[in-house]
């Protein structure tokens, strides 16, 4: 319940931010991950025996790696993404982000 409510405000948040700073050519973006491997989940962030199954409920079938996401990052920081403003992007593997 509190990461469910936790996603939810941080969605709002940015739409918030996103619409109080449009004025001023700040564009505000969300990116919410999947499953990723990083060293975090090595190191207590998944339970020892969750590890081998780690993110396998994708529709892609496997979890992330840091590049993958890094990738939405790099492209809403360039002018590529000019237009963009008040999104949550999901690299989840498929999962449909559920705010």
């Amino acid at each position: 319940m509190d990461y469910a409510a936790t996603k939810s405000a941080i969605a709002s948040f940015t739409i918030s931010l996103a619409k109080q700073f449009a004025k001023k050519g700040i564009r505000v973006n969300g990116v919410a991950p999947g499953p990723i491997w990083t060293p975090l989940q090595l190191d207590h962030g998944q339970p020892e025996g969750a590890l081998p199954e780690f993110g396998q409920k994708t529709l892609l079938g496997r979890a992330g790696q840091p590049v993958e996401l890094a990738h939405v990052y790099v492209f809403l920081a360039s002018n590529n993404a000019s237009y963009v403003t008040a999104q949550i992007y999901g690299v989840t593997g498929g999962d449909v982000i559920d705010l």
